[in-house]
This record gives structure tokens, sequence and C-alpha cells, in this order.
């Protein structure tokens, strides 16, 4: 990583790099406060108090003012927040984002017509992507670079989180609506979460069909149910709606909640009880992404990386820095996206064969729509890292690399001897990241961290339900992204961090930070302004609206989100006051 000699050392400990830094904010917007709380834990003094934000930002400004540790005279990053930004359509709050960019189709699909989430979801995620382009900005200085004023907008977080659903409505026609959604038998309670004898409202998790077919036999369902239920349980994290038989439901019903958890347990399925938004959750960590120093020092066997061409800063705060990412799913391919959308080289280390979601329908050409909706632009090695040979190529692509990414069930590192520990012998000064589940928040052994499972445990599913209804959690997957995006800012962070302090940095982050972030944003107080925006009842159809174009790319044969912020030079831009 190439950092001016000038920049001091940093005494401050790896968790606090923006320590010295004076940021001046602008509004009392959601995106801000959120911004705002993150970059104090990062270190950051905040100044408010200025006034409202400026016409071009409503949502929202936040500037870097002052940070004695950058040498010379240059401009600071900016970041202005709005709440349309380039869309083409007018909105003043969430509940016009919401609407008017998607949120509500997606998450009403359970239910049959758009639904407003009860939370501000797409805001908690403009606030963290904010706050990230101001510690990117920080670290695009440090390495000498220029891109530092930046944009972002409320529908361009509303977008990124529904880059999935999008590419498969564009490439799937008719599931861009929700119309196919089947109606429900009278009265049946088809979708999760489960209710037990006792009242106690469950949910569960499994990947695997033989543990489905063992959990739902232990507690007495026909065989046919069981069967029919599979695909829409597993497929509900990409469709949105999980309509399972009845006789499911009953099977649960006819068990208190221990017989229930007993049955899961012994079938290998995880199990959490759907708790109130009021349970507590244990204190939250010192840094929200557990940054710590990789070592104490430079390890004095350390491969360098080999020589080669020097690395500039072009195409965004973190051109020229290479990330290696071991990932599945949603929350670790997403964080590393976002960070090839900041300028980053991608490089998937991939099982032999290739990741299997490349072939998971529909299909944008030869490739899973939601497979590219994650990772395209990415480079891909394909390495088997139960082999001593897998695990050798994976520590080479580290020894060049400035991160390694990865979201692999908890003790996968240490069983491959690819832990902290291993890369840091091999490279000193790594962003060593690691996308999890649950943290802290519940003690091993943990069931299995996914989105459903978290949103249960953690309340969210409460906040999300109206009053006087039981919590049920959406099937839009507001935790994995949110989840993705803490990660990436880690990730970010942790970047800067290294370039301080000098050595290598561990970041650790989990779907459950996601949780308990939007806890804590919550304002039951707080009266959502009204509506005034058109609802979007059909994705494919707002893909192919010119008002959205600034928001949308395709590749020929599916729609995807553009980066969610724009960057801009300083010779593009007079430095004012604000």
């Amino acid at each position: 990583m190439d950092v001016k000699a000038a920049a001091p050392f940093l005494e401050t400990p790896a968790s606090r790099p923006l320590d010295g830094t004076v940021v001046r904010a602008l509004g009392d917007t959601v995106p801000v406060r959120v911004a705002v709380a993150r970059l104090r834990a990062l270190g950051c003094s905040i100044e408010t108090g200025g006034g409202p934000p400026p016409l071009d930002a409503p949502a929202g400004r936040l500037r870097v003012v002052r940070a004695p540790w950058i040498p010379g005279d240059q401009a600071l990053p900016d970041c202005r927040i709005g709440w349309s930004g380039p869309v083409r359509v007018p909105m003043t709050g969430e509940r016009d984002v919401q609407a008017a960019c998607g949120i509500m189709q997606v998450h009403g699909r359970a239910t049959g017509e758009p639904r407003a989430l009860r939370i501000d979801y797409a805001s908690v995620c403009a606030g963290v992507l904010a706050a990230q382009t101001i510690t990117a900005g920080m670290l695009a200085v440090l390495r000498g670079g220029a891109d530092v004023r930046a944009a972002t907008s409320v529908a361009q977080a509303a977008a990124l989180a529904l880059t999935q659903y999008v590419a498969v409505a564009t490439t799937d026609p008719g599931s861009g609506s929700g119309s196919s959604r089947p109606d429900p038998e009278p009265g049946a309670e088809r979708t999760p979460p489960f209710r037990s004898a006792d009242g106690v409202r469950l949910e569960i998790e499994t990947f695997r069909a033989e543990t489905w077919l063992r959990f739902w036999t232990g507690l007495g369902a026909e065989r046919s149910a069981i069967v029919a239920g599979w695909p829409p349980f597993q497929q509900r994290f990409a469709t949105g709606t999980c309509d399972l038989p009845a006789g499911l439901q009953a099977a649960v019903a006819a068990r208190d909640h221990l017989a229930v958890r007993r049955a899961a347990e012994d079938a290998g399925v995880s199990i959490v009880t759907v708790n109130d938004a009021g349970t507590p959750l244990p204190p939250p960590p010192g840094s929200p992404w557990r940054l710590r120093p990789l070592s104490d020092a430079p390890s004095p066997g350390a491969v360098p990386a080999p020589d080669g061409p020097s690395r500039g800063v072009e195409g965004g705060p973190l051109a020229g820095l290479r990330v290696v990412e071991a990932t599945n799913r949603v929350q670790g391919p997403l964080a590393g996206h976002v960070l090839g959308l900041l300028g980053a080289d991608v490089v998937r280390v991939e099982p032999p064969g290739g990741d299997p979601m490349r072939g998971v329908p529909p299909m944008a050409g030869e490739c899973s729509a939601r497979f590219l909706a994650l990772n395209r632009g990415k480079g891909a090695v394909e390495a088997d890292l139960k082999t001593e040979a897998g695990r050798e190529r994976a520590l080479r692509l580290a020894a060049s690399s400035e991160v390694f990414l990865q979201n692999w069930a908890p003790g996968r590192a240490a069983r491959f001897g690819l832990d902290a520990a291993a890369f840091a012998a091999v490279q000193p000064r790594l962003v060593y990241a690691y996308a999890g589940g649950w943290g802290e928040v519940l003690p091993a052994p943990q069931p299995m961290g996914t989105d459903y499972l978290v949103q249960a445990h953690t309340g969210v599913a409460a906040l999300l339900s109206p009053p006087g209804a039981p919590p049920t959690p959406t099937l839009m997957t507001i935790i994995d992204v949110l989840g993705a995006l803490i990660s990436a800012e880690g990730v970010v962070a942790g970047l800067l961090a290294a370039a301080r302090i000098g050595t290598g940095v561990q970041v650790e982050t989990g779907l459950a930070d996601a949780g308990r972030l939007l806890r804590e944003s919550h304002d039951p107080g707080a009266r959502a302004a009204a509506r005034t925006a058109p609802v979007v009842s059909d994705l494919a159809a707002m893909a192919a609206d010119p008002a959205y174009a600034a928001l949308f790319e395709t590749d020929g044969a599916a729609v995807y989100s553009r980066a969610p912020w724009t960057f801009t030079r300083p010779s593009s831009w007079q430095r004012e006051a604000i």
C-alpha cells in the first residue's frame, strides 16, 4: 500500500483510525445520525449545529474540516446525502424511498401487496455508506489520491439493497411484480415463523434437505407436506415468499416449544425464539467492527509482495488495492462487491468447479443472475482449501494483497489452517476480515448465523410488525445486506488503520451487528412523513423506466444496481466553508 512517508505514526489503538479528525455534520436525519455515530466510533470529533443541510444535500452533509495527521494542504473528504439522489422521482423521506424504489414491493410479497418496512431501513443503509465514503476518502488522501468529494442518497442505498431482486426480475418475467404468489388457504398461516402449542413463536433454519426431512418427520408431519415445503423454504431468500403447506404449521402447533426445540436439535436444524423488540442484548463491543492489530510488529519471516508496477489511485478511493475473498451466499459476496465498487480489485477463491451459486436459476447468459448481482467484475481462482496445495494458493494470493475477506462457519478457518495468524505470516500488513453471524450476542454452540434467525433473536422482527401483531421477520434479506455494508465499512476502516499504524489489522463483524444497529437507530416515537411518491409494483418495470436510469446498469442479460455513490475530483468543485 503506497502511503506518503510524511504521515505520522498513529498513537491510538487500531480501533480508532480516524482519531484526530474533525467532521462537521449538517442535518438531523437518520442517515446523518447513523453516519455520525459510526464516525465517532472510529475516533472522529463531530461538530453539529451549523444549520440545515444545503439544497443539494437534503438528507444531510458530512465534511472533514480538520485532520492534522494528513500532510500538506490537501482537500479533505466531503459527503452529501440526498433522498432521491439521481432518480427523477421526487422523494422527501424514508417512506417515499421505500415506495418508489421497490422496498415495499419486495417486503410485501409474503402478503401479496406492497407494505412498508416499519423501520428506516434505507436511511440506515445510507448512513453506513456515507460514513464509509468519509473513511475511504481519508484513506485515498493518505495514499496520495484526490477523489474525496462524494455524493450518495437513500434511493441509491435502497437500489443496492435490492440488486439481487432486480437482477432476477429482469431475467425471469413475472418475478418482478410478485404476482405469482398463490392464494393461501383460508385461515391458514403459511409463512414462518411457527407457533408452538404453548404460544412460543419459533424461527428455524437449515440448508440441507436431509435435516429438513428429519426435523419434520420427528414432529410427525405428513411426508407430502415435508416434500412440498422444502422448495419454498429453501428459495425464500431469493423470492421473498415462503408459502408452506398448512400441515407443517399444524405439526409445530401440536407440540410445546421445548419438544419442537428438541426435535430441531436432534435433526441438526437451527432454531431460535422470535423475541420482542425490548429483549436485552449483550453490551456492544468497544469497536463496532472489533478492529485490532493483526500483530504487534511486522513478522521478520514475512514474504514480501512481488515487485510490480506502482499502484495508482485512479478509479475510486480503493483503486490499486487487492481484496482476496473466500465467501458464499449474500453477506460476504456483497461486502466484497461494495469494496469493488469503491475501486478495489477483488479476486474470489472458489472451490474446484467454481461456486455452485453460479448455476442457480434464473440465468443471465451462462451465469446466475443473483450471483452476478453480487459478484460481477470480480476475478476468480479455484482452490481446494481442504488440501495443502489449495491453502498455499490462498496464502500466495494474500501475500500480494491488502485484504483477505471470509465468511466461513465458526471454526472453519482454524481447520483450514487459514486463520489470521497464518495470513499475518505471509502479509504482516494485511487486513484480515471475518464477516460472521452472531459475534458475542449468543454463546457457543451458536445456531446458524442467517438473516431470518438474526431478525428473530435480536427483536428486529418485532420492530417490523404492526402494533398488536405478532413479531414476524421480513423475507426481504435486510440483515444480510446491512451486514454486508457493515463488513465492507470495517474493511475500509481496517485499511486506514493499517496505513496509519504500519501493521495488519483484524476486522470482525456479524449479522447480529446489523440487527443491533437497526434497533439502536429506531425511534418508536418518530412520526413517519406522509408518502407522496408512487408505489413501485414491478421491479422489472422500474429498472426499465428512464427516471431510474442512474440507479441501474445492464450487461444485456440482466439489470443490476450501480455504485451507490459518486466521487468527484477537487478540481471540479470549489472548496467552501459550511
